[in-house]
């Protein structure tokens, strides 16, 4: 039986804690993996470092532990920076997004962003092939930089084109690195 899209969407606490870029990063992968099309030109931008610190001055997201490049962001942050950016994309403001997130509850902001990224947790995905081994199963190889290489296996959703583009972008703003690209 497949796992819960919540389920799915836990997992990736376990990259936590991340910085500000890598928090940023990380959201933008899952967004643009789950196919969802902005709305304007706010929702089309990725969120960077910067947008994530902003969001904390204006109490859309809750302070990090630690301050300045000391600071760390956990799954909490993680599921508010995902859920602004979804709705951004479903075209609602900042004011309004930031009323809809005070009275949520942390479970109900789960299952709220876990539905709407299930074709990129891959809950989505046909799990009635059975496979023979992990031998029938053929791998995009994804170039990020040299050295560096990203495997995604074709019956994944993140297989995508598209989603393979925002994979390999995401891998490599975490690296930092603008002369790669």
């Amino acid at each position: 039986m497949a796992e819960s899209p919540v389920a799915l969407l836990r997992a990736h606490a376990r990259h936590a804690p991340w910085n500000a870029r890598g928090l940023a990063s990380h959201v933008t992968a899952l967004v643009d993996a789950a196919g969802m099309r902005p709305t304007n030109a706010s929702a089309r931008a990725a969120p960077s470092a910067r947008s994530v610190r902003f969001y904390v001055a204006s109490g859309l997201m809750d302070r990090p532990e630690g301050t300045g490049t000391a600071a760390t962001y956990n799954y909490r942050h993680l599921l508010q920076l995902l859920a602004i950016k979804i709705r951004q994309r479903e075209g609602q403001s900042l004011v309004t997004i930031k009323s809809e997130m005070k009275d949520v509850t942390g479970d109900a902001l789960e299952r709220k962003i876990a539905t709407s990224l299930a074709p990129a947790l891959g809950a989505g995905a046909d799990t009635t092939a059975a496979r023979e081994d992990e031998e029938s199963f053929s791998w995009k190889r994804i170039p990020v930089a040299d050295g560096i290489e990203l495997h995604v296996r074709s019956d994944s959703p993140a297989s995508r084109d598209e989603a393979v583009i925002a994979i390999r972008e995401a891998a490599r703003a975490a690296l930092g690195r603008a002369d790669i690209r």
